[in-house]
């Protein structure tokens, strides 16, 4: 299997000499992209209605699951990233941990299967899901990961979704009527000028 595991990324990752086009989308896929997660989140909670929060913080605490899920494997097994094994070649500077599985990938899974969810925003959770792909590309294309750490990131991302709905469900609406109470405290000049949904 890590034959396999380093035969896809050889395939995958960037060449020697990579065109300017390439490593530019491979740059903002690997190291920006990620950034619409939180942005979009706050936006959105900002201009939604209940339905809309309280998917949004079974989102967020199914990429905190996730995240913490990653940190647990990399503690059990130290998997070398690329550049460690010195394998293929490397655009991005990054700290030599375990590479299995991606947090990139875990967190934006984790988020866009939590919306794809019965009751949520299927459509939004599965076109979320589908923009992970690019990264999950980049993040090889870099040098950073193997494809076999997206893999895992996808497992570790419908596992923590699953843990949520078990863990939060009963408790969502008492977690949401907190949220709205700090909410309102917050932005309660934006809420009366009538620029942020109460």
């Amino acid at each position: 299997m890590e034959g396999l595991n380093r035969a896809l990324f050889l395939w995958l990752n960037a060449p020697a000499n990579p065109g300017q086009l390439s490593m530019a989308m491979a740059l903002f896929f690997a190291e920006y992209f990620i950034w619409l997660i939180p942005a979009t989140i706050a936006i959105v909670w900002l201009r939604g209605g209940e339905r809309t929060r309280k998917a949004l913080i079974e989102a967020t605490v199914a990429a905190s699951i996730g995240l913490c899920i990653n940190q647990l494997i990399g503690l059990a097994w130290m998997h070398p990233r690329p550049f460690v094994i010195g394998l293929g070649h490397t655009l991005v500077a990054h700290a030599p941990d375990s590479s299995f599985p991606s947090d990139h990938l875990t967190l934006w899974w984790s988020v866009a299967f939590a919306l794809a969810m019965p009751g949520n925003f299927p459509r939004a959770g599965m076109l979320f899901a589908l923009l992970g792909l690019p990264i999950a590309w980049a993040r090889i294309y870099v040098g950073v990961h193997f494809p076999f750490d997206m893999a895992g990131a996808a497992i570790v991302s419908l596992l923590s979704v699953g843990l949520t709905r078990r863990a939060i469900g009963p408790c969502l609406p008492y977690i949401f009527r907190a949220a709205t109470c700090v909410h309102g405290l917050l932005f309660s000049k934006f809420i009366a000028l009538g620029w942020v949904r109460k």
